[in-house]
């Protein structure tokens, strides 16, 4: 069913033609629901008014599945940590299933409850991270729990009841839009022209075809141990066959990754925020397995004897940073004026 969906949104099928009307359909529910919004949140008060909260940026993607939303906001994380900030992270929780909400993001998280993006943001930044399926409910409690100077949501472009100050949206330059229909023709959440009212565009990676303000790169850094505290080079596993593993919105970027590491790969590939078993990834012999830090967060619980995931980071240009730093402040000018 994946590899069939692949080739209408991104191939050549024809099948998109046949389920253009129903994209019609799905374009005027999105109209009628932006609409009656508006009404309502014409006489109703958001969570915490924008003269007093801090500034929302919410990073997000026009795309179902993966772009690289969460590799950006780990950067904008340790953005603000570096200048002295106190940001905090809201987010759905895609994956995760917990008997209530909102989930507060703590010390040795359980993906199975928070999601794994969650898990991944808190285990590499440490910064608060609050879940729950309304945006808006986590961002309550964000603002209840924790002083913050300013707030970042992981996806939620789309959710309309989630205040915001800047919106920033992440396409993979791999895959770009697709064949430019909405769904189910085609992987747009939203029209392109959606792009018109965002702050800022950034490209996961190069390629003529997609028009962005800024370009992240996804560097490669060390090997670490999915079971441990072990750590190797990033070219350590360069000339192994290795079984490569992946639960994330493209496979085939890691698998990718892998090949310019010289890594000979057999390759696995679940479904974005997949639920991993112990036998899902025991292929009884002695290759290395190597996963997504993504797909780690998962499976540390399995006591792996060599199972490895490649801690990657965002590379941007300084200029997106000092965009980002000048529209808060600006921010801050308007709020202390008022």
């Amino acid at each position: 069913m994946i590899a069939w969906v692949e080739r209408v949104w991104y191939g050549g099928s024809r099948w998109k033609f046949l389920l253009w009307p129903l994209s019609w359909l799905y374009l005027l529910v999105v109209a009628i629901r932006k609409t009656l919004f508006a009404v309502i949140k014409s006489s109703a008060s958001e969570a915490g008014s924008a003269s007093i909260r801090p500034p929302i940026i919410v990073v997000g993607n026009l795309t179902v599945g993966g772009a690289g939303k969460t590799p950006l906001v780990v950067a904008l994380v340790e953005h603000f940590q570096r200048r002295g900030l106190r940001p905090g992270v809201v987010s759905r929780g895609y994956g995760g299933v917990s008997e209530s909400y909102p989930v507060l993001v703590e010390r040795n998280p359980d993906p199975g409850v928070t999601g794994d993006e969650p898990a991944l943001i808190y285990m590499r930044t440490g910064c608060p991270v609050v879940v729950a399926p309304k945006r808006a409910q986590a961002l309550q409690t964000l603002l209840d729990m924790y002083d913050c100077d300013v707030v970042i949501s992981d996806d939620g472009l789309q959710h309309l009841a989630l205040p915001r100050d800047m919106e920033v949206v992440v396409v993979d330059a791999q895959r770009g839009w697709g064949n430019g229909l909405c769904l189910p023709a085609g992987p747009l959440r939203e029209p392109v022209r959606r792009l018109q009212s965002v702050d800022l565009v950034v490209s996961n990676g190069l390629h003529a075809q997609v028009n962005a303000d800024y370009t992240m790169q996804l560097r490669p850094g060390r090997w670490k141990k999915v079971s441990g505290d072990e750590e190797r080079g990033v070219n350590y596993f360069a000339g192994y066959t290795a079984h490569a593993v992946a639960a994330i919105g493209n496979p085939g970027r890691f698998f990718a990754t892998l090949a310019d590491l010289d890594v000979a790969s057999i390759q696995h590939a679940f479904p974005d925020h997949y639920s991993y078993a112990q036998k899902d990834i025991e292929f009884n012999d002695d290759l290395p397995v190597l996963m997504t830090e993504k797909d780690a967060v998962k499976c540390k619980s399995f006591n792996l004897e060599n199972a490895w995931y490649l801690e990657v980071g965002a590379e941007l240009n300084s200029a997106f940073y000092e965009r980002v730093d000048a529209r808060l402040n600006e921010l801050r000018s308007h709020k202390k004026d008022g």
